[in-house]
């Protein structure tokens, strides 16, 4: 299995995400188990079977994260050196050659990803053209829409 890359926040939020699995969802779910339970007939128990279904996706998940977090390289982005370059965790201010908009990403793992926060991952094709760039660079990125052009602002690390 590849090491799995990822910020500190990102696995903050993996460990607060199996903590509530474990001490919220899945007490909940054995509730309602044995709820539907104790309604009689499980053949027919359609309460039964969605508990079920739950505890599966829930279960699944738990072992996702678990399996994540113990093959993990976490990334500490404030304590990075990286001279000004862009790099993994690195947050970016670009505008956008051609209409003169700023965006702000930071570049992190898969699983971290969300384009409505601003978080872009490592491999997307906006992300591989910043890679190792600085400030003051022009990146060009090969959209399916066509090649964008963006300046490179602003390279932070936090």
């Amino acid at each position: 299995m590849n090491k799995v890359t990822i910020t500190v926040k990102g696995a903050e939020k993996l460990r607060e995400e199996l903590t509530n699995l474990k001490t919220v969802v899945r007490p909940r779910i054995t509730a309602a188990i044995a709820e539907a339970r104790a309604h009689g007939d499980l053949k027919e128990n359609a309460e039964y079977h969605a508990a079920r279904e739950q505890q599966s996706f829930a279960e699944g998940r738990l072992k996702e994260i678990e399996a994540k977090l113990s093959n993990c390289q976490i990334i500490d982005v404030t304590k990075v050196n990286a001279d000004g370059k862009v790099v993994f965790g690195a947050t970016v201010e670009l505008e956008d050659v051609d209409t003169e908009t700023f965006v702000t990403y930071q570049i992190v793992g898969e699983d971290e990803a969300n384009i409505k926060e601003g978080r872009i991952n490592v491999t997307s094709p906006i992300a591989r053209a910043l890679i190792g760039k600085i400030e003051g660079d022009v990146v060009v990125v090969k959209a399916p829409g066509g090649d964008k052009e963006y300046e490179i602002v602003k390279v932070q690390y936090i």
